[in-house]
């Protein structure tokens, strides 16, 4: 059994920053990739940023230069710097991992990748 529990969401004013992680824990032998997505109520779960296990990173396009992921494979904990935060940042922010043995891709290939997901953090960008 895995599990994976995300921490450091909050209230910040725009421009503000927050940095969220996400730990992994249970019987794990290793991370293929590990994703932050958001959803806001009335859509679709979105892509926010993820890193493989070859260090290759994809981040959406609206969060590009502003938001850094990262990933530190000692701790199984991946973290996602958000800088610059804009009120449409505002989601529930979840962690995901894939865990399965499997080919690698370079490209994001969809959320069904992940087979593993965090319950969410709550991030509210308002004046």
């Amino acid at each position: 059994q895995v599990n994976l529990v995300e921490s450091g969401g909050g209230s910040v004013q725009p421009g503000e920053s927050l940095r969220l992680s996400c730990t992994a824990s249970g019987i794990i032998f290793s991370i293929n990739r590990m994703g932050w997505h958001r959803q806001v109520p009335g859509k679709q779960r979105e892509l926010v940023a993820e890193v493989t296990n070859k260090n290759t990173t994809h981040y959406a396009g609206s969060v590009k230069g502003r938001f850094t992921i990262s990933r530190d494979n000692a701790k199984n904990t991946a973290y996602l710097l958000m800088n610059n935060l804009k009120p449409e940042d505002t989601a529930v922010y979840y962690c995901a991992a894939d865990l399965e043995p499997g080919p690698y891709y370079s490209d994001y290939v969809g959320p069904n990748i992940y087979n593993y997901w965090g319950q969410g953090t709550q991030v509210t960008v308002s004046s």
